[in-house]
C-alpha cells in the first residue's frame, strides 16, 4: 500500500507528525542533563520516575478514552495539550524567566498528553487500514520516527545550548498546527457501531483491564519469566535517554571527530550525545530489515539470551571509555542488540498467547517497558553514590541476570511444547 493511496487522515499525521518528532528529538534527548545540572542528579533521577508514573497511569486512561470519546478528538485534545505545555516549558527557560519546577511540570503535562495521543493514534490506523496492510503502514510512520531520531538530535546539538527557548517555542507550534489540521482535515475514525459498543463500559474499566492483564502474568510461568527479562533488560537500553547524556556531558570534553586537512570537527559533550544518539537512529533505520531478516535464522532462545548478553558487553564498554570514537562504538553494539530482537518480540508473544487472549498478552508485554521506564532513572542518583563504573556494571548485570532468565523460560516452554506435541 503506497503513501499515495492512503487516507487522507493518515497522511495528515504522517506530515504533522514527522515535524513534532525532529522538532522533539532536536531537546528530548538533553532534557536529563537540563534536569540533572538543575536539581542535582540524586533529585532529577526520582523526579523523572515520579513523571513516568503520571505517563503510565495516562497510558492505561488513552485506550478506554480514545474508545469512549473518538479517536480524532482524543488526538486533538492531546496534541493542543503538548503544544499549550510547550508553551510553558518554553517560559521557563526563556531569556527573561528561568524556572525548573515549572519546566519539570510542564514536561510532565507533556508525557500525559502524549500518553493520550499514541493510543488513539495506533487505533485510527487499526480503524483505516486493512489487518494485511497494517503492518506496512506501522512501518513507515516507524521509519520516520527513525529518521527524526537521526535528524533530531544533529540539530538539537547544535542549537540546543542557545536556542532553548525557541526550539520549545517551535515545537509547541507545531504541536497546535498539528492539532488544526487534524481538526480541519481528518476525520472520526470510530464507527457509531463500535462506539455504541464501547461507550457503555465504566470509566473504571480500563483498571479492570489492567489487573486482568496482571492476572495473566501470575498465572502463566513462562510468560511471566519472559516480562520479568524484558523489565530487566530494558534497565539497559532505557539509559539512551536518561543516564548515557549525564555521562556524556560531564565525560566527554572538546574532542575531534573529523580532522581533514584544514576542516576539523571539534565536539563537546552534549554535541557528542547529540551525534551518537543520532548513529544509534541512523543504525536502526538501516538495519532493522537486515538484522532481523539475519536472526530468524538462529534458535529463539539463543537470539535473546544472546542480546541480553551484547547489551551487557556494551553496558561496559560506555563505562570503560570517554573517547569519542570508544562512545561511538559502544553504541554500535547497543545497537545490535536492540535489533537482535526488534522482529522477533511479538511473534514470541503471539505463539505464547493463546488466540482468544491475544490482545491481553500484548498489553501485558508491554509492562516490560512501561514498568522499566518507571525503574530506570534510579540510575541517575546511584550515580552519585556509586561512580559511574559501578552504575554501568550493576545495569550490566541486570541484563545477564535476564539473560539468565531467558534461559530458564525456553528450557521451560520447550518442554511445554513437546509435553503439548506428545498429547496431541
Amino acid at each position: 500500500m503506497k503513501i499515495r493511496d492512503w487516507d487522507r487522515n493518515l497522511k495528515v499525521r504522517l506530515f504533522g507528525e514527522f515535524l513534532m518528532n525532529v522538532t522533539f528529538w532536536m531537546f528530548f534527548p538533553f532534557l536529563t542533563i537540563y534536569f540533572a545540572e538543575s536539581f542535582g542528579k540524586g533529585t532529577a533521577g526520582f523526579l523523572l520516575i515520579f513523571s513516568q508514573v503520571f505517563s503510565v497511569l495516562a497510558s492505561l486512561m488513552g485506550g478506554y478514552f480514545a474508545d469512549r470519546f473518538g479517536r480524532k478528538r482524543m488526538m486533538v485534545i492531546a496534541a493542543l495539550g503538548q503544544g499549550l505545555s510547550y508553551v510553558f516549558f518554553a517560559a521557563a527557560v526563556s531569556p527573561w524567566f528561568t524556572s525548573p519546577i515549572i519546566g519539570f511540570i510542564a514536561f510532565t503535562i507533556v508525557g500525559i498528553f502524549s500518553s493520550f495521543y499514541y493510543p488513539a493514534s495506533q487505533a485510527m490506523i487499526a480503524d483505516l487500514v486493512d489487518e494485511k496492510e497494517r503492518s506496512n503502514v506501522f512501518a513507515v510512520f516507524y521509519t520516520s520516527i527513525n529518521i527524526a531520531v537521526v535528524i533530531g538530535p544533529i540539530l538539537g546539538a547544535i542549537f540546543y545550548v542557545n536556542y532553548r527557548f525557541q526550539l520549545l517555542i517551535a515545537v509547541a507550534v507545531i504541536c497546535i498546527l498539528l492539532a488544526l489540521l487534524l481538526t480541519k482535515l481528518a476525520r472520526e475514525t470510530l464507527t457509531p457501531s463500535t462506539k455504541s459498543v464501547q461507550q457503555n463500559p465504566k470509566w473504571y474499566s480500563f483498571l479492570k483491564n489492567q489487573v486482568a492483564d496482571y492476572k495473566i502474568i501470575v498465572q502463566d510461568k513462562i510468560f511471566l519469566l519472559y516480562v520479568t527479562a524484558g523489565i530487566l533488560v530494558a534497565q539497559t537500553f532505557m539509559q539512551l535517554d536518561l543516564l548515557l547524556p549525564v555521562y556524556i556531558k560531564e565525560k566527554v570534553g572538546n574532542q575531534t571527530l573529523f580532522d581533514i586537512g584544514n576542516w576539523k570537527l571539534t565536539l563537546h559533550g552534549e554535541q557528542a550525545f547529540g551525534v551518537i544518539l543520532s548513529e544509534n537512529g541512523l543504525l536502526v533505520a538501516l538495519f532493522t530489515v537486515i538484522v532481523t531478516r539475519w536472526m530468524t535464522k538462529y534458535r529463539e532462545k539463543n537470539v535473546f539470551i544472546l542480546a541480553s548478553i551484547v547489551y551487557a558487553v556494551s553496558m561496559v564498554l560506555f563505562s570503560r571509555t570517554e573517547l569519542l570514537w570508544g562512545l561511538m562504538i559502544a553504541m554500535a553494539v547497543f545497537t545490535l542488540a536492540e535489533l537482535m530482537t526488534a522482529g522477533l518480540a511479538q511473534s514470541f508473544i503471539s505463539k505464547l498467547a493463546p488466540d482468544h487472549m491475544r490482545g491481553q498478552y500484548f498489553a501485558a508485554a508491554g509492562l516490560r517497558h512501561t514498568v522499566g521506564r518507571t525503574i530506570a532513572p534510579i540510575s541517575i542518583p546511584l550515580t552519585v553514590y556509586v561512580g559511574y563504573q559501578w552504575t554501568f556494571i550493576i545495569l550490566s548485570a541486570l541484563a545477564l541476570v535476564s539473560a539468565l532468565i531467558y534461559h530458564f523460560m525456553f528450557n521451560l516452554y520447550e518442554r511445554q511444547k513437546l509435553v503439548e506435541q506428545r498429547i496431541s
